[in-house]
């Protein structure tokens, strides 16, 4: 694995993941997960995480499974963990808040899995920074259903005043059902 502390050059299409650090291999998060890896890895975009265990080991090792490239941000912060052994580019910064912005400017498409506290925070920072247009309009799409009634909730009251921010022209979060729906929609909005 190549650690480097200044961002990477990037030849390819990157989807950052963001999801739960607690899934174990066998348990269905994990093999979603690691099935979503291999999905993103197969429609040719490389996948990029927190570089740590659970979601971000899984989305890793599946796409490498399947050829992929894989990036890991992960942070001084986090004193005892070491990245996934299915990171090709492990990227340090030193802050959680360093290691958030950076998963964001690496990425292309953001796919948010099921997750605790973490994943939400990255599920709404980056649904704002695209609601607000802080960043380029860029495709994002949430696995299953597990986040569906935060977001559907959020969206009654984006919608309930008048306002001119993306929400309210149109839907920036897209669910879909399955991995390969995941894999479709990043590919219509990306190639």
């Amino acid at each position: 694995m190549k650690q480097v502390t200044v961002a990477p050059i990037i030849t390819q299409k990157v989807i950052t993941v963001f999801g739960s650090s607690r899934p174990r291999e066998g348990e269905p998060d994990y093999e979603e997960a690691r099935e979503l890896g291999r999905a993103i890895a197969d429609a040719g975009f490389a996948v990029c995480s927190g570089g740590y265990g659970g979601t971000m080991d899984a989305v890793s090792r599946g796409a490498k499974d399947r050829g992929g490239k894989t990036f890991g941000v992960t942070a001084e912060f986090f004193t005892d963990s070491k990245a996934n052994p299915w990171i090709d580019v492990e990227v340090r910064v030193k802050t959680w808040q360093d290691r958030l912005f950076e998963l964001i400017r690496l990425a292309d498409g953001f796919v948010a899995c099921k997750g605790g506290t973490g994943t939400l925070v990255e599920l709404s920072v980056v649904w704002e920074m695209l609601n607000k247009s802080v960043i380029q309009p860029k495709p994002f799409a949430v696995l299953g259903n597990f986040w569906e009634p935060i977001i559907e909730r959020v969206r009654e009251v984006e919608l309930s005043h008048k306002a001119p921010w993306g929400e309210a022209a149109g839907r920036l979060i897209h669910r879909a059902a399955t991995p390969a729906e995941v894999a479709s929609y990043l590919s219509a909005k990306l190639k």
